[in-house]
C-alpha cells in the first residue's frame, strides 16, 4: 500500500513553499480572523488537492512550475476550506478531522463570515494577477458542487434516485473539485491546450472512483472492520443500495425502502439492510464500476511520457482505490 508521503516525493519542495504561500493568502488586518485562519492552517488534512494541482502541472509541462501554479493551488484550497467551514454550520457539526470545528469554537455567525472571507480571498488571488482562466475553472466547480448538493437533497426525499442521477450527483459534489485541481494545474502551465481538458477528465474519473470507495466503506470490509451504516441512517442513496433496489423483487424493494425511510435508526434493521445489499451483489457491482473509472483514468495518463510525476499520479489513483479510510 502506497502512502501519501510516497506520492508527495516529486513535489516536496513545492508543497513546502505552497504552505507558506497559502498561510500568507489567508492573512487579514483583523486579529480575530488571523487567529481563526491560523487555527485552520494548523489542522490541515492530507492536502490531496494541492498535490493534484502540482502533479498535473508537472506532468504536462515536463516538470515546470510557475508562480501561477501556486496561485491555482491556493485558490482551490481557500475555496474548499470555505465550503468545509460552511458545511459544518449547515450540518451542525462540532468536529472536523478530530478537532473542534470553527462553529463549535466561535459560533455559527463567525463561521459563516469566515467562510465568506475565504471564498472572496480565493477569488482575489486570481483577480489580482489577471488569472481569469483559473478563476473560471474554480467558479464552475463551485457552481457544480452547490447544484450537486441541492440535487441530492431534492432526490433524497423520495428515495427514487436512478443510477444516472446518482452519477450526476457524485460527479458534481465530489468529482468536480478534483477535476478542477487537475485542470488548474494543467492550465497554470499550458493554458488553452488539450492537456487542460485531459487533466480535467482525469480528475473527474478519480473523483468518481473516490466517492464510490466512500460508499463502500459504509458496508464495512476486513480492513476497517465493522460496517457503519451511516449512509443508511442518513437516508443517503449510494450505489450498492441503488443497484440492489433495481435488481430485487417488488416485495423486497418495498421492504428496503420502508427500512431506509422508517427504520433507519433501528440498528438491527440497518444491519439487515447491509446484509441484504451484500448478498444481492450490490458491493461487487459498485466495486466493478469503481475499477472501471480507475482504468479510464489510468488510460489518460498513458498518453503522457514516463516521469516521476506520471508515476506519482498513478500511485494516487491506486491510493484512492486501496485506501482504508
Amino acid at each position: 500500500m502506497k502512502t501519501v508521503e510516497q506520492i508527495k516525493q516529486p513535489i516536496l519542495e513545492e508543497m513546502e513553499l505552497f504552505e507558506e504561500k497559502f498561510s500568507q493568502s489567508m492573512s487579514s488586518k483583523v486579529a480575530l480572523l488571523n487567529r481563526i485562519t491560523h487555527y485552520i492552517v494548523k489542522r490541515k488534512g492530507k492536502q490531496m488537492r494541492p498535490m493534484f494541482v502540482f502533479l498535473s502541472a508537472k506532468l504536462v509541462s515536463g516538470g515546470k512550475i510557475l508562480e501561477r501554479t501556486y496561485r491555482g493551488a491556493s485558490v482551490i484550497e481557500l475555496i474548499h476550506t470555505a465550503s468545509l467551514v460552511h458545511d459544518d454550520v449547515v450540518d451542525d457539526s462540532n468536529q472536523r478531522r478530530g478537532f473542534f470545528s470553527i462553529n463549535a469554537l466561535w459560533k455559527n455567525k463567525i463561521a459563516v463570515l469566515v467562510g465568506d472571507y475565504l471564498l472572496s480571498k480565493g477569488m482575489l488571488v486570481c483577480i489580482d494577477y489577471n488569472d481569469f482562466d483559473l478563476l473560471k475553472i474554480i467558479s464552475v466547480a463551485v457552481r457544480e458542487v452547490v447544484e450537486g448538493e441541492l440535487l441530492q437533497i431534492e432526490k433524497a426525499r423520495n428515495l427514487d434516485i436512478t443510477e444516472e442521477v446518482y452519477y450526476e450527483i457524485i460527479r458534481q459534489k465530489t468529482a468536480t473539485l478534483i477535476a478542477a485541481c487537475c485542470s488548474l494545474g494543467a492550465c497554470s502551465v499550458a493554458p488553452a491546450t488539450e492537456a487542460v481538458e485531459d487533466m480535467r477528465k482525469f480528475g473527474e474519473l478519480i473523483g468518481m472512483a473516490f466517492q464510490i470507495k466512500d460508499d463502500l466503506f459504509d458496508y464495512g470490509d476486513t480492513a476497517i472492520g465493522k460496517p457503519t451504516g451511516i449512509d443508511i441512517k442518513e437516508q443517503k442513496m449510494t450505489l450498492p443500495l441503488i443497484y440492489t433496489l433495481n435488481t430485487c423483487s417488488k416485495q423486497e424493494k418495498r421492504w428496503l425502502i420502508n427500512s431506509v425511510k422508517n427504520y433507519n435508526k433501528d440498528k438491527k434493521r440497518v444491519k439487515e439492510v447491509i446484509a441484504f445489499v451484500k448478498n444481492t451483489g450490490g458491493l461487487i457491482y459498485a466495486e466493478k464500476v469503481m475499477h472501471n473509472y480507475k482504468d479510464k483514468a489510468l488510460a489518460i495518463l498513458k498518453r503522457y511520457p514516463d516521469s516521476e510525476y506520471k508515476e506519482a499520479l498513478e500511485l494516487m489513483v491506486t491510493f484512492v482505490i486501496d485506501r482504508k479510510k
